[in-house]
């Protein structure tokens, strides 16, 4: 293989592709990209056999060929690199990179033992701009479950029909719930892994126009002009979040984003081990509140246009506050649906196409 690249689009595809690479020591093979040329350019190809990442980017090339080299030295030594024209040839499983000013040498392996990244094939599901993308995913994967102990919720429920798709991500003790315009829609609903959603969050960033989804045989693919995330699909069947979504509330309240962030942040400092503050609203006044016995304690008002009934509650500060950048608006509702019930975070505003649900604590 010998072809000449730009350095700055080898490391846009290095710096992408990388981070589906799996740091084992059983299958070393997984510690590499695979780089080949097709079609009169270079793809830079990366798996761990659960996400499969293709990044292709112009060049001029001399030979055709291929060879997986290990991504992170070859990743760092690009990024660390000036810019300008690079010449990469391979000889006997050994890549050089060349420039004006350096030359250097990595060793590889044969392509015959890198896994097959599967192919998704078949009619698009869906067609979405890559910002409306990134951002329905960025609102709810916060909320999806770290464990794996329960799958389906460590995973983005995604629901797709005509002229629109629904994301929702939930670990049982708070819901995340975001919508987006999309094209060429058709009814399909499918549960993709939280990881999985961070790359897609990442493949919208590089500027590669609108995103077309297919799904086949257990797999998904979110693909744009030049790079392509393939994902295998989490089994099992994602929880009706819909009916713990209350329908009515006991008292409504519009409070200012910053000022609640603000007071957020600054009585989570005295929060307690198991990270909780409190919320009182009382006579038309929306106060926080928190005490710590071994820091002190701190109580913060904001300002509110309150509508309903007095209330008092307590919730987990990590989990308000990832409530507050799920649902987006210089001014937000909080619905208090009672007693032990969950509080609900809305768009104060249309679209209103975000929500964000947050279960009490016991005290």
């Amino acid at each position: 293989m010998k072809a000449i690249v730009s350095q700055e689009n080898l490391k846009k595809a290095l710096l992408l592709s990388e981070r589906a690479t799996s740091r084992t020591a059983t299958l070393p093979i997984l510690n590499n990209v695979l780089m080949r040329t097709e079609n009169g350019r270079l793809k830079v190809s990366a798996t761990n056999l659960e996400i499969g990442v293709h990044c292709v980017i112009g060049a001029k090339i001399e030979k055709e060929g291929a060879i997986a080299v290990p991504a992170k030295t070859v990743a760092d030594f690009v990024t660390s690199s000036p810019a300008g024209a690079i010449v990469l040839s391979v000889q006997d499983h050994v890549l050089t990179l060349k420039s004006e000013t350096y030359k250097t040498t990595v060793l590889g392996f044969d392509t015959a033992e890198y896994p097959i990244i599967p192919k998704v094939t078949g009619d698009t599901v869906a067609t979405m701009n890559p910002e409306i993308l990134k951002r329905s995913l960025a609102s709810v994967v916060d909320a999806s479950a770290v464990s794996e102990n329960r799958p389906e919720l460590a995973g983005v429920y995604i629901a797709f029909s005509d002229g629109k798709t629904v994301f929702a991500a939930t670990d049982s003790f708070r819901l995340a719930e975001r919508s987006g315009v999309s094209k060429k829609g058709r009814q399909e609903t499918v549960i993709i892994p939280r990881a999985t959603a961070m790359e897609v969050i990442r493949l919208c960033d590089q500027n590669i126009g609108d995103i077309a989804v297919r799904i086949a045989d257990n797999q998904i693919s979110f693909s744009g002009e030049d790079a392509e995330v393939v994902s295998r699909l989490v089994d099992g069947t994602y929880p009706d979040y819909r009916k713990i979504i209350p329908e009515k509330a006991v008292t409504r309240v519009l409070v200012s984003r910053k000022d609640m962030e603000d007071a957020v942040r600054l009585t989570s400092v005295f929060s307690s081990n198991i990270s909780d503050i409190q919320l009182l609203c009382k006579e038309g006044t929306l106060s926080f509140s928190a005490k710590n016995s071994a820091k002190g304690d701190a109580l913060v008002s904001a300002s509110a246009n309150v509508k309903g009934d007095d209330f008092e509650l307590t919730v987990n500060h990590y989990y308000l506050s990832d409530g507050l950048k799920s649902v987006p608006g210089d001014e937000i509702v909080l619905e208090y649906t009672g007693t032990g019930s969950p509080l609900v975070i809305r768009m104060a505003e249309e679209p209103k196409d975000a929500l964000y649900l947050v279960m009490p604590l016991r005290r």
